[in-house]
């Protein structure tokens, strides 16, 4: 594994993209979950729907590659992963 991949990386979605496919919830139902107003979020380590706009949770490493493929695979392109260390995007439509 490349030293990219074993940082820290956090994730959020941006709703206002969001076409609410759940494509990212079949991908990582661990981390994204689509509310009753239709549109995905990300959870938290409790479970919990984190629902504040831009807010972020950390991306587990054993679903780092679900995580990523979500973000490849997203419609809306709402779904950012980026360094904890730098704040610097490195998959969604942000990434360099």
């Amino acid at each position: 594994m490349s030293n990219e991949t074993a940082e820290a990386l956090e994730v959020w979605i941006d709703q206002d993209l969001c076409t609410g496919d759940g494509i990212c919830v079949q991908y990582a139902p661990d981390v994204f979950e689509l509310d009753i107003d239709g549109l995905a979020y990300v959870k938290d380590a409790d479970d919990e729907l984190v629902q504040t706009p831009g807010a972020t949770v950390p991306v587990p490493l054993p679903l780092l590659r679900d995580v990523v493929d979500s973000a490849k695979e997203c419609p809306g392109d709402c779904i950012h992963v980026r360094r904890v260390a730098d704040r610097v995007e490195v998959y969604g439509p942000d990434a360099e």
